[in-house]
């Protein structure tokens, strides 16, 4: 039996995949613990920092190439305490140490992670991504480094303490000290400009390859069109990038054509060949988007993507206990893409010869490979491209197509799956709930209504213990503080179920996550908020993060979300750290735009606040009132049907009744209308906004 079985260092019991992976590495794993920090100060010996996620590609490259060689171990568990961490289960010392990473290398990083530590007080003095076994590509060889490295340690402590010294002082100056006034609509103007700037034409997305969804621009850009039509000079460059990007994402190689769901990124401009790995944290903001323009153009495009992104989620992202699961890898059996990619004679061999033919036309399979001698499936052709192309009327075009994929899916279904992380990340089930939601009211599936609520069931029931939310669980063990990321993103998602089915567990969970926000991560003195709560593990920095990354950014959704609930019932401190949140951001959102999308969503908000509508009646009359409150796409209205027999609501809720029949409440901002009693006064009034 192999050393690599029989070895079990201290990973075994760790609930999270990506550490389970290395359980067996011959490497002396320590997961990030006070024991392993109290180790490396007993033996004064460096901590070798390994951060990464269960479906990383080059995170797998270097397992197998260092982390499983015998001889490498040994200079690993000679020179180091070695630490390994999930960055999705601690996003928090993953976002310590890439900014540690930005500053020491002077460029961006990325997963793997690798950085050495000081054993007293954990401050980085070493960092970089992925090295090989062998040096090329101009990254040293790794073993070599390692000695390397703790070399320097012993002879060069005086000026790595120096190093460290620079390095906290530059940490304290990334934190914004507040106190600036909110700007005017300048930063969203300017964001639109720089997104017009960076825009690829022909392809979509903004900049070069690689290309990342970045879902929160593609919404900026939706909000900004609503804004300018509601002022009768509707943007249509911004609806354009928006719509063109998402289309070319979904008829490209990013999203699975068979299965549904995006892929982190595309490699190429074009969207043709992805990183072949399933995210959570983009589908759900990408279902959303989906639906929004189906609402907005009509194009069954759009509709078709969102319903197969749904399904996807419920198909294989949710557990039986209802959270959704993290991600999907973008290996199998070893090779990257190897579950989704073809070859020709394959379905040649499985399809007949129109629908060859047809298939062939539409995904490119009568072109050149464009994935490692094999075919990754990237729309090349429209359906009526393709009838154009062969002859063939469009309905028989879709006929040929239909039963193609159906074919190609049940073959796939057979083939050995990439690994999935079954973990459920608090913050991750807010943006796909939400998506989720959206996809319910928008399409009027009820089916996918049921899986976001259950899944945000399991959140209060599983994650919400003692006035406290949890960031992780697996194998029925939920744990680890929960971050900002968690009590926004949930919040964000009560609000969209709030809109789509009444349930008043979600309105109290929703004001009880705004509670903690308020008084364990919001910073009294200078404003928004801490991403670690106050009684988090001390680190070496406490972060306050305000640009958007892969996700949203915790301070703008929850700037966003505490100035809607704070209309919702009427609560001036929720308004109150909203607007907080803002001035403390504002040199940011002033001088990088386009990197505060989030943000920028609740300035809008802030300078023209939203308009909330409270309907309250009983049965089908409430239903049509509500479905009319929520026609068409309105990002800066809050809509929610309350049933009249519905008692003691909180705040200004409270005075919200039912009069005799079905009547609604309009207010915008802190300005409130008489009730509205007519159905017809009620599309009177609402058509003209």
């Amino acid at each position: 039996m192999s050393e690599s079985i029989t070895h079990v260092n201290k990973l075994a019991e760790a609930t999270s995949p990506y550490l389970q992976q290395h359980a067996g590495n011959p490497v002396d794993w320590w997961p990030w613990c006070a024991e392993a920090l109290a180790l490396a100060r007993r033996l004064d010996r460096p901590i070798l920092l390994s951060i990464g996620y269960s479906a990383c590609h080059w995170c797998h490259v270097m397992a197998h190439e260092s982390f499983e060689d015998q001889q490498t171990a040994q200079v690993m568990n000679r020179l180091f305490v070695n630490i390994k961490v999930d960055r999705e289960e601690r996003p928090d010392l993953d976002k310590i140490y890439q900014t540690a990473h930005q500053i020491l290398a002077k460029r961006p990083g990325g997963w793997p992670l690798t950085v050495f530590l000081t054993p007293d007080d954990q401050n980085p003095f070493f960092a970089g991504t992925y090295f090989p076994k062998e040096s090329r590509h101009g990254l040293p060889a790794f073993k070599p480094l390692l000695e390397q490295v703790a070399a320097a340690y012993r002879t060069h402590g005086n000026a790595i303490r120096k190093q460290n010294r620079s390095l906290i002082e530059a940490f304290s100056q990334l934190t914004p000290s507040g106190g600036v006034a909110i700007p005017d609509s300048a930063p969203l103007e300017q964001a639109r400009r720089q997104l017009g700037d960076s825009f690829d034409a022909t392809n979509g997305g903004f900049g070069e390859a690689p290309k990342f969804p970045h879902p929160t621009d593609l919404e900026l850009l939706l909000r900004r069109y609503a804004a300018t039509k509601a002022n009768g000079a509707p943007d249509q460059g911004a609806l354009h990038m928006a719509a063109f990007t998402l289309e070319r994402m979904i008829r490209g190689g990013l999203t699975d054509q068979l299965g549904g769901g995006f892929c982190r990124y595309s490699v190429d401009e074009a969207w043709m060949v992805p990183h072949f790995e399933k995210m959570l944290y983009d589908n759900g903001p990408l279902l959303a988007l989906c639906c929004d323009l189906w609402q907005i153009t009509g194009d069954t495009l759009f509709r078709d993507a969102a319903v197969a992104t749904a399904d996807w989620v419920v198909r294989e992202m949710q557990s039986p206990q209802g959270g959704f699961y993290s991600t999907l890898d973008a290996d199998s059996e070893g090779e990257e893409g190897k579950y989704y990619v073809w070859d020709r004679e394959e379905v040649t061999r499985l399809l007949s010869a129109d629908e060859y033919a047809t298939f062939a036309a539409v995904y490119g399979l009568d072109r050149t490979p464009n994935f490692e001698g094999k075919w990754h499936l990237h729309t090349f052709r429209t359906v009526a491209e393709a009838a154009k192309y062969r002859d063939v009327p469009e309905g028989e075009i879709i006929k040929q197509l239909d039963a193609a994929k159906a074919r190609l899916f049940a073959e796939r279904e057979s083939r050995i799956r990439p690994g999935r992380d079954e973990k459920v990340l608090t913050a991750w089930n807010g943006l796909m709930v939400k998506g989720m939601t959206r996809a319910a009211r928008v399409l009027d599936r009820p089916d996918y209504l049921d899986a976001a609520q259950r899944a945000m069931d399991f959140i209060r029931t599983t994650m919400w213990r003692n006035g406290h939310l949890l960031a992780t669980c697996k194998d029925d063990k939920a744990h680890l503080n929960a971050y900002l990321d968690d009590y926004a993103y949930s919040i964000d998602a009560l609000l969209e179920l709030l809109q789509t089915r009444w349930r008043r567990e979600d309105l109290d969970l929703a004001l009880a996550l705004a509670e903690v926000l308020l008084t364990r991560f919001g910073d009294a003195e200078a404003g928004g908020f801490f991403f670690t709560s106050d009684d988090h593990e001390q680190l070496i920095h406490r972060p306050k993060p305000l640009n958007d990354e892969s996700v949203p950014s915790g301070n703008g959704v929850a700037s966003r979300v505490l100035q809607r609930l704070g209309h919702l019932i009427g609560e001036p401190r929720y308004l109150n750290a909203a607007r907080r949140t803002l001035e403390l951001a504002s040199e940011q959102m002033s001088r990088i735009p386009y990197a505060h999308a989030s943000l920028l969503a609740a300035l809008e908000e802030h300078l023209t606040p939203p308009e909330t509508i409270v309907i309250r009646g009983d049965g089908a009359d409430l239903a049509r009132w509500i479905q009319i409150a929520q026609c068409g796409y309105t990002p800066r209205r809050l809509a929610i049907a309350i049933p009249a027999g519905e008692t003691d609501l909180p705040g200004t809720l409270t005075a919200m009744q039912e009069g005799g029949g079905t009547r609604a409440y309009r207010c915008i901002g802190t300005r409130c209308e008489p009730p509205i009693e007519n159905r017809g006064d009620l599309e009177r009034v609402l058509g003209g906004v």
